[in-house]
């Protein structure tokens, strides 16, 4: 049987020696701290936790191919120096029937080393013509303490991050109903000029190619990632007064796959605001080529932290929902926030 240590695989973005790589990362020209494209981050912790699932599922089954389910929550611990290496890790905490937890760690290198990141990945293993048949894989055998603590914990995050997900969609409490009643009262006052939700908005429209094709017949799913990632960073500047650095991805989650020829929808809303942080939702539509099919592809929600020039935590203002969809969004993003905030300390 193979152990988790054996699925290892690590990857380093050269960015202290090379400098075509250092500027592929970089935002803007300039030496500002953070200068450093989060999305393409993503899109490399995509390709990675692929890769990591692909070699154990093909262990087993020559013909597999893996496609990712869901990202639990990403808390970026510390601001990414583009002039540092960053070594990101990938390992295969636990195995269910046909889906892998990949656990993921980002950090420069160095002495000392700085954690950026870390989260899990939750692959599942396909196979057949379309990659549409689920393939039945082997548990990983546990031979010490520290890799059954880590296949434990693996399961307890994405345990606790199944709960978050169901509490969003629970009526609200009394707090609640009270906070969104003095959200709706605020607006029917004379002289309101507060920011409504429906001015926060940002989206785009692109078709997808064959050159962007990576299991047969569908979409990377990195790079989508990284689209709704940009875009949402974007809307975050509608509101954030200074600069919006990403603090947390919460969750993003793949309902449908993205075929070739598929025209996608992106839609990125400001869906709720507190004190210097801003929660960013981005909904991606696939439309069929023919016109006949069209499904939501994607949900994700990240959260942003406005800044100043020394990275000190700056206000930024509240935002009024006016429709009952927007109470919804600006609810489960309430709600999102005072858990994630409970749990982990924000960049």
């Amino acid at each position: 049987m193979t152990t988790p240590r054996e699925t290892s695989l690590y990857k380093t973005l050269p960015l202290a020696s090379d400098l075509k790589a250092r500027r592929r990362y970089m935002i803007v020209d300039e030496p500002i701290v953070g200068n450093f494209r989060f999305g393409l981050l993503l899109e490399d912790l995509d390709i990675m936790a692929e890769q990591a699932a692909l070699g154990y599922a093909r262990s087993i089954h020559p013909d597999a191919k893996v496609v990712t389910a869901a990202i639990d929550n990403i808390i970026v611990r510390h601001v990414v120096d583009n002039d540092r290496d960053i070594r990101i890790d990938a390992r295969i905490n636990h195995v269910g029937r046909s889906s892998m937890v990949v656990g993921m760690r980002v950090e420069h290198t160095g002495d000392p080393a700085t954690h950026i990141a870390s989260c899990y990945f939750t692959m599942v293993a396909r196979g057949g013509e379309s990659a549409e048949e689920s393939r039945v894989l082997p548990p990983l055998e546990y031979r010490d303490e520290l890799e059954k603590h880590r296949a434990e914990k693996s399961m307890q995050e994405r345990e606790q991050y199944r709960q978050q997900q169901a509490a969003q969609q629970e009526p609200p409490s009394r707090e609640e109903y009270e906070l969104l009643h003095q959200l709706h009262t605020a607006q029917d006052q004379p002289g309101f000029n507060g920011i409504k939700a429906d001015s926060l908005v940002v989206e785009s429209w692109e078709r997808m190619y064959p050159e962007q094709e990576y299991v047969p017949h569908r979409i990377f799913g990195g790079y989508i990632i990284r689209r709704a990632y940009e875009l949402s960073s974007m809307c975050a500047e509608l509101i954030a007064p200074d600069r919006a650095l990403i603090a947390a991805v919460n969750r993003i989650n793949f309902f449908h796959p993205v075929r070739l020829g598929d025209k996608l929808h992106y839609t990125c809303r400001v869906v709720y605001t507190c004190d210097s942080f801003v929660c960013v939702e981005a909904g991606i539509e696939r439309i069929s080529r023919d016109r006949n099919s069209k499904a939501l592809s994607n949900s994700c929600l990240f959260t942003f932290v406005n800044v100043d020039s020394t990275l000190q935590h700056q206000p930024v203002p509240g935002i009024y929902p006016t429709t009952y969809a927007e109470d919804a969004r600006y609810l489960a993003a309430f709600r999102s926030h005072r858990a994630m905030v409970k749990h982990y300390d924000l960049i």
